[in-house]
C-alpha cells in the first residue's frame, strides 16, 4: 500500500535529488531535502483536511485533483507564484522577474519580504475562515469539548465566522501593519474568495447531496459536496487548489531564509508537495479519518494556529519551526487522543464506505499516485 501510494513521491525525490546535484554541486542536495522537509512540515494538516474533502469527490474530479492538481501546486504555486509576486510588486515582465531571480538574490529576496504582508493577509483571511466555520459547526464528535461545546453553541449566531475574521483583520490592519490598506484589501479579498468558491460549491451542489447533508459531519469546506460532480466537483476541485495555495504561502515565503535560488525553492517545494498529495490518497484509501475521528478535528485546530501566525507574521517574524511545530503537534495530540479513544471504547475501528468508494479507490490507483 504504502510503496503504491508514494512511488511517484519517490521517483520525484530521486528526480529531484538529481537536477539538484547536477545544478548546485556544493549545497543543492542538502538545501531540496531541507526544503522538502520543510514543505511537508508545514503542510501535513493540509492533506488531513485534503482527505476529507477528496473522499466525498467524484471519481473524475479526485483524478483531476491528483493529476492537473499536482501540476498546478508544483509549478504553479512553488515556482511561478513567487516570480508573479515579485514582477507584480517591482513592476517587471516574468522573464525579468526570473533573470532578477537568478541574477541577483538579494533583491528578489528583498522584494519577496515587501510583499509578504498582502500575501499573509490573504492566506491568514483565507485559512481563519475555514478553522471559524469548523469550531462553530456543530459536530456529532467533539476533541475538546471543553472548548468545542460553547464554541458550537454560539456559533448559531448568523455569519459569526465573517465577524470574527472581520474584527480580526480589522485590529491585524490597525495595530500592526505598516501599509494597514494594502492589508485590509488583501484580507478582505482571502475572506471574499473563501466565501465565493464556497457559495459555488453550494450552488451547483446536486439535489441528492443536498438530501445527503444532514447526515454528514461537516468538514469545515464548501457544504452539500458529498460525491460532486459536474460544476459542483470543478468549484470543490477549485476550493482545494485555492487552500493548497494558502497553505503554500508560508512555505514559499519561508524557503528564503533557507535559500534564494528559486530553481532550488521549486525543487525542494515541489518535492514536499508531491508527498503532500500522496498522503492525501494514502489517508482517503486507508479510510484513517474514519478510524481516529480526532484527526479532523486536529487539522482544523492547527489549521486555526497557522492562520494565527500568518497574521501576526504581517508585523513580527514568527519561526518557521514554531509553525510547523504547532500544527504537528496539534495533529499528533489529535492521533493520540483517537487512539486512546479506541481503546477504551473497546470497539474495533470501522472504516465507513460512503457510495462510490469502491469505485473511488480503483480510479485512485489508476492515477499512479
Amino acid at each position: 500500500m504504502i510503496l503504491r501510494t508514494f512511488r511517484w513521491s519517490f521517483l520525484l525525490t530521486l528526480v529531484g535529488l538529481a537536477v539538484a546535484f547536477v545544478y548546485d554541486k556544493g549545497s543543492g542536495l542538502a538545501l531540496v531535502a531541507v526544503l522538502a522537509i520543510l514543505e511537508v512540515s508545514l503542510s501535513f494538516d493540509n492533506a488531513v483536511v485534503n482527505a476529507k474533502v477528496l473522499d466525498r469527490m467524484a471519481p473524475f474530479w479526485q483524478k483531476i485533483f491528483l493529476t492537473v492538481g499536482i501540476a498546478v501546486a508544483v509549478f504553479g504555486m512553488r515556482l511561478l507564484f513567487p516570480l508573479v509576486i515579485v514582477g507584480v510588486t517591482a513592476k517587471l515582465g516574468p522573464v525579468e522577474a526570473f533573470d532578477l531571480a537568478l541574477n541577483d538574490p538579494s533583491r528578489y529576496h528583498h522584494l519577496m519580504n515587501d510583499a509578504y504582508p498582502m500575501i499573509a493577509a490573504f492566506g491568514g483571511m483565507f485559512l481563519l475562515m475555514l478553522f471559524l466555520d469548523f469550531v462553530f459547526e456543530e459536530h456529532d464528535v467533539r476533541w475538546l469539548e471543553w472548548v468545542e461545546r460553547p464554541l458550537a453553541r454560539i456559533g448559531k449566531l448568523d455569519q459569526l465566522p465573517v465577524v470574527v475574521a472581520g474584527g480580526s483583520l480589522a485590529l491585524v490592519a490597525g495595530l500592526w501593519a505598516e501599509h494597514s490598506g494594502e492589508v485590509m484589501i488583501s484580507g478582505v479579498l482571502g475572506m471574499v474568495t473563501y466565501i465565493l468558491v464556497n457559495g459555488l460549491g453550494e450552488l451547483f451542489s446536486e439535489p441528492e447531496d443536498v438530501a445527503d447533508e444532514a447526515a454528514d459531519a461537516r468538514s469545515g469546506g464548501p457544504s452539500a459536496l458529498a460525491l460532486a460532480t459536474g460544476k459542483a466537483g470543478f468549484f470543490l476541485f477549485l476550493y482545494l487548489e485555492v487552500l493548497d495555495a494558502s497553505f503554500s504561502f508560508d512555505g514559499v515565503i519561508g524557503a528564503f531564509a533557507i535559500s534564494t535560488d528559486p530553481i532550488i525553492i521549486a525543487l525542494g517545494l515541489g518535492i514536499g508537495a508531491m508527498y503532500i498529495r500522496s498522503l492525501t490518497v494514502y489517508l482517503v484509501r486507508k479510510g484513517t479519518l474514519h478510524e481516529y475521528v480526532y484527526l479532523e478535528h486536529g487539522a482544523h485546530w492547527a489549521i486555526g494556529a497557522l492562520a494565527a501566525c500568518m497574521l501576526v507574521s504581517i508585523a513580527h517574524h514568527v519561526p518557521e519551526w514554531l509553525t510547523g511545530g504547532l500544527g504537528a503537534g496539534l495533529i499528533i495530540a489529535a492521533f493520540v487522543s483517537s487512539v486512546l479513544r479506541n481503546r477504551t471504547s473497546g470497539e474495533t475501528p470501522t472504516v465507513e464506505v460512503g457510495p462510490g468508494r469502491d469505485a473511488d479507490e480503483d480510479n485512485l490507483h489508476s492515477t499512479g499516485v
